[in-house]
């Protein structure tokens, strides 16, 4: 069983950036690869980015890819998304997910624990 739980989201201008952070709690958090998706309102639930459990390799959706940056610290059990050059439509909540699988997923249906999210809100 793993516990998440996001922080670092807020309400930013265009062009600004964020740090985001999902503290786990638990068993094991290195075994887990681990992904971020958001959530706009009225939309489904988008593959953000992912990590694989070592931290060896990470996936970015085409609609970050350059903006966003993934890493992990297994030591102090954490993930973090470094968000640069924000944009309106990057207005969503935020979550962290954990995944038993041992490879990296894009779809939310293969990760197995979620945080609460957080909150990113864009303005133009």
């Amino acid at each position: 069983q793993v516990q998440l739980v996001e922080s670092g989201g807020g309400l930013v201008q265009a062009g600004g950036s964020l740090r985001l952070s999902c503290a786990a709690s638990g068993r094991s958090f290195s075994s887990y690869a681990m992904g971020w998706f958001r959530q706009a309102p009225g939309k489904e639930r988008e593959f953000v980015a992912a990590i694989t459990y070592s931290g060896s390799s990470t996936h970015y959706a085409d609609s970050i890819k350059g903006r966003f940056s993934m890493s992990r610290d297994n030591a102090k059990n954490t993930v973090n998304l470094q968000v640069d050059n924000l944009k309106p439509e990057d207005t969503a909540v935020y979550y962290c997910a954990a995944s038993t699988y041992s490879r990296i997923s894009y779809s939310a249906s293969d990760y197995n624990y979620w945080g609460q999210g957080t909150q990113v809100t864009v303005s133009s």
